[in-house]
């Protein structure tokens, strides 16, 4: 690598795990990072106790300044351009960030987006290809301008999904896959070796924003699409159906499933719990998923045949 680029006066902005495997790889190779900006410490859990994000942490174990400002107001560009940096690095940050930002670095603001651009613009593309069914994905390092993830690129990387990978599995194969990317692109880019490529926006598809609601079932679905489903929103925010008992609707997590795109000769209802073949099936609108795990709201997780013990009536009952 060299030397030119590792004395760049380096800002990182990023705040998740996938960010946070962006900034180990960038300190490993001696970039001078000379500030990190991430989202402000949130409340988890019940105690509502005020958790670090991933990049956080590790800016703070190597000793670099670390700010979290709310917005980008004329008093945050000012301490931002007093720090005079050359390069913006930006890796899932969760922040728009103006245009006076942008111009500020004499290189450049780059970002580390995770698939293969003009697809799935947005803050969710690992997510979004798992539940679309992609086979395919990638890595993309691009200029950043004002759009959302609209800049020319200037280089990318494909990868393949695995069948039954969850969003965690394959962003941390993304964020090493990215962090590759990223040191082979960025001294090219220094040295004027690289010319960004626009985007074609008329290929461009943009990522839906997920929310914990988006985790429900609709169990008309295919026994595919839960299951693409379920590895998109494996940990968060998971999926769940809806179980009618003594008249109330109960909140049921699906915490481990898998399923077949078969449907039996015996015809049961949409939603209908049974067994078959010592399995326990949910009928889709097309095949059947198979519980494995499931954990009632405010309850401990259980294997399906701890649960039918303490639930034997759940046998026979349609979810909703």
């Amino acid at each position: 690598m060299p030397k030119k680029s590792i004395k760049l006066r380096v800002i990182f902005m990023g705040t998740s795990s996938f960010a946070d495997a962006i900034l180990a790889a960038l300190l490993a190779n001696k970039y001078n990072i000379i500030g990190v900006y991430t989202q402000p410490d949130k409340k988890v859990g019940r105690e509502q106790k005020l958790e670090k994000s991933a990049v956080k942490i590790t800016a703070e174990a190597a000793k670099i300044p670390v700010f979290s400002p709310t917005r980008f107001d004329a008093t945050e560009i000012t301490k931002l351009e007093a720090q005079k940096p050359d390069l913006l690095i930006v890796a899932a940050y969760g922040k728009i960030l103006p245009q006076a930002v942008l111009d500020l670095p004499g290189f450049g603001a780059i970002n580390v987006h995770a698939s293969l651009l003009p697809n799935y613009r947005g803050p969710s593309p690992i997510q979004n290809a798992i539940l679309s069914g992609e086979k395919e994905t990638g890595a993309t390092i691009m200029l950043m301008d004002a759009g959302i993830d609209t800049g020319a690129m200037l280089s990318q990387k494909k990868l393949t999904i695995g069948p039954n990978e969850t969003s965690d599995e394959l962003s941390a194969r993304l964020a090493q896959l990215s962090a590759k990317l990223l040191l082979e692109t960025i001294p090219q880019w220094i040295e004027r070796k690289i010319k960004p490529t626009a985007q074609d926006d008329k290929k461009a598809s943009l990522c839906q924003l997920i929310e914990r609601g988006d985790g429900k079932i609709i169990w008309s679905d295919s026994a595919r699409e839960i299951h693409n489903q379920y590895c998109a929103f494996f940990s968060w925010p998971g999926i769940f159906t809806h179980w009618e008992k003594a008249s109330a609707l109960v909140r049921i997590k699906l915490n481990k499933i898998s399923f077949s795109e078969n449907n039996l000769p015996e015809n049961h209802r949409i939603g209908e719990v049974f067994e078959t073949q010592e399995k326990i099936a949910v009928q889709t609108g097309k095949g059947l998923v198979f519980l494995e795990e499931l954990q009632r709201e405010g309850k401990t997780n259980l294997k399906i045949k701890d649960f039918l013990n303490g639930n034997p009536d759940f046998i026979g009952s349609i979810l909703k």
